[in-house]
């Protein structure tokens, strides 16, 4: 069975604004070998919209440093689902999007064979906590107060306590931290 993997940058005091974060080649290398475990990154419509026009064409045009040009072309690379009712159509290659019951496909892509599966997106995560379908959390933790901005599970309440289990952590010359969990 696949585990389900979700990470997200996330400030001091809870904030997951992706314009809130450092994000250095040391962080870029991480991410990319973090993704180099999946075959799968499963996002919302809003986040899918977020990296599409930028993360595509940095794979095509290669015009970042060597790190972040690695994570664009590691990412471009990988099968994406987008869940959304309002798309029509998607641009980015190997992409395609469900409209079906988000819980249930989850659960069928979770007992095929494959790499592990990545979660983009804090609606996309809310829900699956909720439903207990999330194995595994990297959470990047940026060394500063952001103040506001959309906080991690704000949107959708999980239901009861979540129990995690650390697995490791990294400390990064910015300040940053990431630290990876496994739910009990």
């Amino acid at each position: 069975m696949r585990n389900v993997a979700f990470g997200i940058n996330i400030t001091v005091d809870g904030c997951c604004d992706h314009t809130q974060v450092i994000a250095d080649d040391e962080l870029h290398e991480y991410s990319t070998d973090l993704l180099r475990g999946v075959d799968l990154v499963v996002f919302g419509r809003k986040t899918y919209q977020l990296f599409e026009p930028y993360w595509s064409a940095v794979a095509r045009n290669q015009s970042e440093t060597s790190a972040v040009n690695e994570f664009a072309r590691t990412i471009d690379s990988l099968e994406k689902i987008v869940f959304s009712t309002t798309l029509t159509r998607v641009e980015w290659r190997n992409t395609r999007i469900l409209r079906a019951n988000l819980r249930d496909e989850i659960g069928k892509l979770k007992s095929q064979e494959g790499k592990d599966i990545s979660i983009g997106g804090l609606s996309i995560a809310s829900q699956l906590a909720q439903f207990d379908l999330i194995d595994d959390y990297h959470f990047v933790v940026q060394p500063f107060v952001a103040g506001k901005g959309p906080r991690l599970f704000e949107s959708r309440g999980i239901n009861e306590s979540l129990q995690l289990k650390l697995v490791g952590s990294k400390t990064f010359r910015s300040g940053v931290v990431a630290i990876h969990y496994k739910r009990r």
